[in-house]
C-alpha cells in the first residue's frame, strides 16, 4: 500500500522533529556543524522570523545563488516555513543568466555566497546591480530588476550594499513567535514553493513551479526506493540547486527522519572522507563522480563498509562502473533514477533488489502513485510493451506549470494532465523503462542540461557571426559536449579561439562550444528546415567519435 504525506514543509520538519527530536539532520564534519532534528528546526523557524522582519511575503520568489553551504538548507526550509518560493540559482551562471533568472522569476531578493570555481558571485552580482554598492540594505532599487530589494551575503562580513546573513536570525528576535505561526497557517500544501530555470523544449530557461506536495511526496518515494528509514545517513555531493540535490537529496532525507551529510564542492576524496567520517549508509552523484571516486589514488584507504545504497542518475550509467560501485565501494543496493525538473523530478527508478543487469539497461519502473505511458509521436496513441515512443507521466508529480509562461505550460501538459517528456523511450512488459533518445534536440554533458538555442541566441550578437547551429556530439568521459556550426558575415574571419574567447565569463563553461566548426552552408530539408542529425554525424565521422557515439544517452 502506497503513502501520501500531506505537508507543508514546515508542517513536514515538525512531523519529523516530533518523531525524531535526536537524530541528526544536518552533518558538515569539516565545518565540525551538526544539528538534532530538534536544534534544525528551531534554527529554521529563527531565520523564517528573520525573513518576516526582512519583508519577506508569502508569495514573494527569492533566488540563491551558492554551493552546498549549510545555510542552503536552513534557507530551503525558512523560506517555505514563511511561504516564499526558493529559486535556485545555478552555481555554473554568469551574470547573462543571473540577471536573466532574477528579470524572469521577478525575485525580491537574492542569497550568495562569495563565488565559485572561476567566478567572483559579489562582483557578478555588482555587475548586474552597479548601484548595489551605493544602497542601503533593504533599500535597493534597479529599474532592470524592480522587484529586487535585497541582496544577502552568505557570511559573516558583508559587502557594500548586502546585509549579512548573520544578521537574520537577530532580525528575528523581533518577531513574534505568533506571527510566524499565523504565517505558517495561511500556507497550502498545493501552493508553489519551489522554483528551478529548465529550458523545457526550447528557448530561453523557464521557471518550473514546484509545489510543497510535489516535492515532498516525491522524496518521500524517493527514499522508499532506496529502503530508507530514520537510520539511514546521506552523504549529498550533487549541487542543491538541481533536483538531484535539494529533493533527491535534501526530502528524501527528511521524510524519512535520515540525516542529511553535503559535500560543499564535489571533490572525490572529500565524497570518501565524509562517507568514512560519518559512517554514510548512501550516497548520490553522476557516473562521472562515481568513476572519479573509484579511480582516486586514495581510494583503497577509506572504509566505505558502511555504504549500503543511494542514486546514480543525470546520464547513462555504463555496467562495469555499476558493478564497482556494487563490489567495491559495498553500495549493493545502488539505484538508478530518471525524470525532469517538471515531474519533481523523478519519475522512475529501479528498486534495491533489481538485479544489476536490469540497472544498469534501464532507469526503472514508476514511482508509486505515479503513472507512466508511452505514446507514438506521431498520433498520440498509446503504444504496447516494446515499442518506442515518447514518455509522457500523470500524477503528483507533476509541476504547476512555468512562471509567467502559460502557453509552454499548456504544450508541456496536455488537458488530461499527462506531462511530455520529449524523451524517447520503450517499455517493458514489468514497467520497466529505457530511455532510448530525445525528440529535443536537448544536450546532456556530464549530468548538466543544455539547450542549443540558448547558446545560438548568444552567439548570434558576435559581430562576426551570421547564423549559428548548436547540437551535441558523443564524448567518452561526459557523454556529449558542445558543438557550434558558425557561418561568418561575408568578409569576416575568425578562429575557433576568438569565439570561445567571447563566451568566457558571459555564459557558463559548460555551455561554451566544445568544438567550432565554420561552414558555408548547413544540411537542408526540401522544406528548407535545418538538419541537426546531419550535422552530427558528419562531425562524429569527422572528429573519429564513432566509438563515444556507442555510449548511449539516457
Amino acid at each position: 500500500m502506497t503513502e501520501t504525506l500531506h505537508f507543508t514543509m514546515g508542517g513536514l520538519l515538525e512531523d519529523v522533529t516530533r518523531r525524531f527530536p535526536g537524530n541528526d539532520a544536518l552533518v558538515y564534519p569539516g565545518l565540525g556543524l551538526r544539528y538534532s532534528y530538534k536544534e534544525f528546526d528551531l534554527l529554521t523557524d529563527r531565520v523564517a522570523k528573520g525573513l518576516i522582519n526582512l519583508g519577506i511575503q508569502k508569495g514573494d520568489n527569492v533566488a540563491i545563488w551558492a554551493t552546498n553551504v549549510p545555510e542552503w538548507v536552513v534557507l530551503q526550509f525558512a523560506t517555505a516555513k514563511v511561504g516564499a518560493v526558493l529559486v535556485t540559482v545555478n552555481t555554473n551562471y554568469k551574470s547573462t543568466e543571473l540577471e536573466y533568472v532574477l528579470s524572469q522569476s521577478d525575485a525580491t531578493t537574492l542569497f550568495l555566497v562569495q563565488g565559485f570555481k572561476d567566478t567572483d558571485y559579489v562582483a557578478t552580482t555588482c555587475e548586474v546591480l552597479p548601484q548595489l554598492k551605493e544602497s542601503t540594505p533593504g533599500t535597493l532599487s534597479c529599474a532592470k530588476l524592480p522587484f529586487l530589494k535585497n541582496v544577502v551575503f552568505l557570511g559573516d562580513q558583508a559587502p557594500a550594499g548586502m546585509l549579512a546573513y548573520t544578521e537574520l536570525e537577530k532580525l528575528g528576535e523581533r518577531v513574534a513567535d505568533a506571527e510566524l505561526a499565523q504565517r505558517k497557517a495561511s500556507l497550502d500544501e498545493h501552493e508553489v514553493i519551489n522554483m528551478q530555470y529548465t529550458s523545457g523544449t526550447t528557448g530561453f530557461p523557464k521557471g518550473v513551479m514546484l509545489t510543497h506536495h510535489n516535492i515532498i511526496n516525491n522524496g518521500f518515494n524517493i527514499g522508499q526506493c532506496m529502503k530508507f528509514t530514520d537510520q539511514d545517513r546521506l552523504c549529498i555531493p550533487v549541487p542543491f540547486f538541481h533536483c538531484f540535490g535539494c529533493v533527491l537529496g535534501v526530502l528524501a532525507c527528511v521524510t524519512h527522519g535520515a540525516t542529511m551529510v553535503p559535500v560543499e564542492v564535489f571533490s572525490p576524496e572529500e565524497v570518501l572522507r565524509t562517507i568514512e567520517a560519518e559512517k554514510c549508509t548512501a550516497v548520490h552523484g553522476v557516473p562521472t563522480m562515481f568513476i572519479a571516486e573509484l579511480e582516486h589514488p586514495a581510494f583503497p584507504n577509506y572504509d566505505l563498509s558502511s555504504l549500503r545504497t543511494g542514486i546514480m542518475a543525470g546520464s547513462p550509467c555504463p555496467i562495469e562502473v555499476m558493478k564497482r560501485v556494487i563490489r567495491d565501494m559495498n553500495a549493493s543496493e545502488i539505484t538508478i533514477a530518471y525524470g525532469q525538473t517538471e515531474a519533481s523530478p523523478v519519475i522512475t527508478q529501479t528498486r534495491t533488489d533489481d538485479p544489476v543487469e536490469l540497472r544498469v539497461a534501464s532507469v526503472g519502473r514508476a514511482l508509486p502513485d505515479v503513472e507512466v505511458k508511452i505514446i507514438d509521436i506521431e498520433t498520440g496513441i498509446s503504444l504496447p510493451p516494446g515499442k518506442q515512443g515518447e514518455l509522457c507521466t500523470r500524477g503528483y508529480l507533476v509541476m504547476k506549470g512555468y512562471y509567467k509562461m502559460e502557453e509552454e505550460s499548456s504544450r508541456a501538459i496536455d488537458a488530461e494532465g499527462w506531462l511530455h517528456t520529449g524523451d524517447l523511450a520503450v517499455m517493458d512488459e514489468n514497467g520497466y523503462c529505457k530511455i532510448t533518445g530525445r525528440i529535443k534536440n536537448m544536450i546532456i554533458r556530464g549530468g548538466e542540461n543544455i539547450y542549443p538555442r540558448e547558446i545560438e541566441e548568444f552567439l548570434y550578437t558576435y559581430p562576426k557571426v551570421s547564423d549559428v547551429q548548436v547540437y551535441g556530439v558523443p564524448d567518452k568521459k561526459f557523454g556529449e559536449q558542445v558543438m557550434a556550426a558558425i557561418k561568418l558575415k561575408e568578409g569576416d574571419a575568425c578562429t575557433e579561439e576568438e569565439i570561445k574567447a567571447f563566451c568566457k565569463g558571459r555564459i557558463a563553461n559548460y555551455k561554451i562550444p566544445f568544438y567550432v566548426k565554420f561552414v558555408d552552408e548547413y544540411p537542408m530539408t526540401a522544406s528548407g528546415k535545418i538538419q541537426k542529425f546531419k550535422l552530427r554525424e558528419m562531425a562524429i565521422r569527422e572528429l573519429h567519435l564513432e566509438e563515444a557515439e556507442t555510449v548511449k544517452t539516457a
